[in-house]
């Protein structure tokens, strides 16, 4: 398969609030050349949960075999249980020409910005901070406490925007344009002269 033609990995952050989930699934609907990471775990299957589809469902000991081996591209721990990014995932699904959406936080971006050099970081932001509130407020689902500590994080998260490739607004209501960002920024990324560094060589050996 040409380069040009190979998938990309697409990495998503923002503060909560920012619209990401529905974002993404616009972005889904439109393009099946678009496909959410599917992430790996310790923990037992939830009921309809299925392997492959939802997480790919191993043990702890294959888990931190895979750490140690270097092929979870990115991992966590969490309630005595590991969630992470298999690097073989990602790199069978790019081969196939399918970019690769991986939502992740800003720490975690910068990593994997390192082990895949090609990827393209994308920052989703609400347009404002008040914006921002009222849309972690309308959820009604968490308590002030972490309400307020969601908007501290937020603010650490925003001054770290400028280190990805793209910042996207997401205005309210406006969703379908986020999305129609995303596949602009993600094919002007392929058009970019890094990544056409042989192409010239290429025309010359035509003539």
């Amino acid at each position: 398969m040409e380069e040009n033609k190979k998938g990309r990995l697409v990495v998503l952050s923002g503060p909560a609030g920012a619209g990401k989930g529905k974002v993404l699934e616009v972005l889904f609907s439109k393009r099946r050349d678009y496909k959410y990471s599917v992430s790996a775990t310790t923990r037992n299957p939830r009921f309809g949960e299925k392997d492959g589809v939802n997480y790919f469902f191993i043990t702890m000991e294959q888990f931190e075999k895979d750490i140690q081996a270097g092929n979870m591209l990115e991992y966590a721990e969490y309630c005595n249980n590991y969630y992470g990014t298999p690097k073989k995932y990602v790199d069978q699904q790019i081969e196939a020409g399918i970019n690769v959406v991986l939502e992740i936080e800003v720490i975690g971006a910068m990593q994997i910005k390192k082990k895949y050099p090609s990827a393209v970081l994308i920052f989703l932001t609400p347009p404002d901070f008040k914006t921002l509130e009222e849309r972690l407020r309308g959820r009604a689902t968490e308590s002030e406490e972490v309400i307020r500590n969601r908007l501290m994080r937020a603010r650490d998260e925003i001054i770290l925007a400028s280190k990805y490739d793209y910042i996207i607004t997401n205005y309210d209501n406006k969703e379908n344009k986020a999305a129609d960002d995303i596949i602009s920024v993600v094919r002007a990324h392929r058009l970019r002269a890094i990544e056409q560094e042989d192409l010239s060589e290429k025309i010359l050996k035509s003539i």
